[in-house]
């Protein structure tokens, strides 16, 4: 094991893929000359030169088109969105050729694509910089949606992803692009769709991905304290979604919580409520609570960002209500 960044981990999975398959390549906005916009891909046009790491215009819709057109033709595209937030422009791509090419095609043809890059709340950018976007993706059958939430995940879950055959949306975070952890130095991969129980517990589950997993596991910190066991499951990936672990977590705690980013309605979160409701209502012994960012577009002031967000306290506040405690 070694510490490496998070932006490090994504850099040697990409790398150390595209010396294995000589069909690999970057495309997007300052991938190549600027070594990425958050230094993601730093040195690798130095390594595989500008017919493997392609700077683009500012043109999502086009270079996403482009990128489809060549996954159907034998290559495997990596594509780098800014942030998510621009890939609304290329979504009529990524929704109705991507991700449907494989169905309408009679299975003729595939699409082993994968378009990465940042989502969610980076800090003081406002509304139209800060949005979460993995369930708007995760509805359409044909993609995988995967947001990992630590340097390690985040290294093998890429490898997965460009191996597949299938269009994958990978998630980060451009708060987590400097964050540290260990990354074993030896090969390994991550299989898509199996959630991580990050911490054990009896008392209730807490459920969660991406960056908001930090907000869960120092509220589960926060709850030892208080003598308070909660069993902290990392999704990893929202499309497919890894049920039977939060299942069994549940069946094992009687109480859940869920945590996410985004907004409310038809959530990620509101899914898994179902599921754990249709499938083990039996074993609850409370109300299944989410903890979602206000549904408001993100403002700009840091301190109505810190209302807008899921934190440690609301957390905290919302399994004492699952446990029936005060205080």
């Amino acid at each position: 094991m070694r510490t490496i960044q998070f932006r490090e981990a994504l850099r040697e999975a990409m790398t150390e893929e595209m010396r294995r398959d000589p069909s690999i390549f970057l495309m997007g906005e300052e991938v190549a000359e600027y070594n990425g916009a958050y230094k993601v891909s730093q040195g690798m046009l130095d390594e595989f030169g500008p017919q493997r790491i392609i700077d683009t215009p500012i043109a999502e819709l086009g270079f996403a088109g482009i990128s489809i057109g060549a996954a159907m033709n034998g290559l495997r595209p990596i594509v780098e969105f800014m942030t998510f937030n621009f890939s609304l422009v290329a979504i009529d791509q990524i929704i109705n050729s991507a991700a449907k090419m494989m169905s309408m095609s009679g299975g003729q043809y595939r699409v082993p694509i994968v378009f990465r890059g940042p989502t969610g709340s980076a800090g003081m950018l406002s509304s139209q910089h800060s949005q979460n976007f993995e369930n708007w993706f995760a509805n359409c059958p044909g993609l995988k949606v995967v947001v990992p939430s630590n340097p390690a995940d985040a290294k093998g879950l890429l490898k997965a992803s460009i191996r597949d055959e299938d269009p994958i949306i990978f998630m980060e975070s451009e708060q987590m692009y400097g964050d540290k952890g260990e990354v074993p130095e030896d090969e390994y991969i991550i299989p898509i769709g199996v959630a991580d129980i990050k911490r054990p517990g009896k008392e209730v589950t807490l459920v969660s991905f991406g960056k908001m997993m930090k907000v869960v596991l120092a509220a589960a910190e926060e709850l030892q304290k208080e003598n308070i066991s909660a069993e902290v499951i990392d999704l990893r990936t929202v499309r497919p979604i890894d049920y039977k672990t939060v299942i069994e977590s549940v069946k094992k705690t009687n109480r859940l919580v869920v945590i996410e980013e985004a907004w409310p309605l038809a959530s990620i979160s509101s899914e898994i409520a179902f599921h754990v409701q249709h499938n083990a209502f039996d074993y609850l012994d409370a109300p299944v609570k989410r903890v979602t960012c206000r549904d408001v577009p993100l403002p700009y002031a840091p301190t109505l960002i810190e209302a807008s967000l899921p934190n440690i306290e609301r957390t905290v506040k919302a399994v004492k209500e699952v446990l029936y405690r005060k205080g």
